[in-house]
């Protein structure tokens, strides 16, 4: 028996010895570290890239429909193309030529990214302001006249091109000799200082000259003398003709108070024009012309095309066009291919 008790109690010192040599339990290993964010870029979402913005500097000569309509058009079309991304500087000279310069010179002055030029002072102005920035013209009768290009070929080149609102002068001419008849002297009414007036009323005189009638021309200096020299052309004419002139088209109320009491009809270079104080035209449609303008500066700003070699662009489509009322007070017998003007 105390054999067996010996036997058991070294039993229980063995296991106790054991228990006692025995290591703890490994502890878990630790979850790998996170990588620490990398200082590669590349890994970054890129950034959007920055759109590019556009200044348009616009100097109008006067405010009247014509020009008003080229330019919304050039608004219009240029919005269309390109956005948010372009913003315009739309300044009004008020009808005077030296205001003209003064705001093409700031235009220059706030490095603008081109410049409309709507009307031949403005263009003038533009032309003489910059020869670096692009210019557009646009309600420009003739471009080698308006800047005394000898070898004026169709293209300006430099920095200068634009569109021409020139209509066929022989066409409006010959409207004389259709609608009146009897007519011997035709009175052409325009403001001397612009350059492209005293071109069409080069151009429509030998033209009336050439089929036998007698020409004057009567000429004014601003908006000041419009009505009275309008007196003595009624006194002198049996029809006015009055080009696309910008004072005449700015003062068309005040001509057609002086012409319709002395009974004196008067075609007209441009409808605006027509609808006040005219019995018929064959003009083009401005706001289509700014259109075009506006389409011309797009391709310039996105570097699609250099303006040193964009050719004068043209409305190709003018018509004839005639005011209802004064067709009638004056008796005047309307071919079935002239289209009513629109109130």
């Amino acid at each position: 028996m105390k054999k067996i008790i010996a036997l058991l109690l070294a039993t229980c010192l063995v296991f106790a010895l054991c228990a006692c040599g025995s290591t703890a339990p490994a502890a878990a290993p630790a979850p790998a570290a996170t990588p620490a964010a990398s200082s590669d870029s590349s890994s970054a979402p890129a950034p959007a890239p920055e759109v590019q913005k556009f200044t348009v500097g616009i100097c109008q000569l006067v405010q009247h429909p014509a020009l008003d309509s080229a330019t919304q058009g050039f608004i219009d079309a240029l919005s269309e193309e390109l956005g948010d991304a372009v913003e315009f500087d739309n300044q009004n000279a008020s009808g005077d030529i030296p205001t003209c310069a003064t705001i093409c010179n700031g235009f220059v002055s706030s490095k603008v990214d081109l410049i409309l030029a709507n009307a031949t002072p403005a263009l003038q102005a533009a032309a003489a302001a910059t020869d670096s920035i692009p210019v557009l013209g646009t309600s420009i009768t003739e471009y080698g006249v308006a800047l005394e290009l000898s070898d004026f070929n169709g293209t300006v080149g430099g920095n200068v091109s634009g569109t021409s609102d020139l209509a066929p002068l022989d066409q409006q001419a010959q409207m004389i000799i259709d609608l009146f008849p009897a007519a011997k002297t035709v009175a052409i009414l325009y403001c001397s200082a612009e350059a492209n007036s005293v071109y069409q009323a080069d151009v429509v005189e030998a033209y009336l000259e050439g089929k036998g009638l007698s020409v004057e021309r009567f000429t004014f200096a601003d908006s000041n003398d419009v009505a009275i020299v309008t007196q003595t052309a009624c006194g002198e004419a049996d029809v006015l003709y009055i080009p696309t002139d910008n004072v005449a088209a700015s003062c068309a109320e005040a001509i057609g108070n002086v012409a319709e009491p002395a009974d004196i009809p008067i075609i007209t270079g441009e409808v605006n024009v027509c609808k006040v104080c005219g019995v018929a035209t064959l003009s083009i449609d401005y706001y289509n012309l700014g259109l075009t303008t506006g389409k011309m500066a797009a391709k310039i700003l996105k570097g699609e095309a250099n303006v040193a070699e964009m050719p004068i662009e043209y409305f190709e489509n003018p018509v004839k066009m005639f005011n209802e009322e004064l067709a009638a007070k004056y008796g005047v017998d309307i071919p079935s291919d002239f289209v009513a003007i629109e109130d």
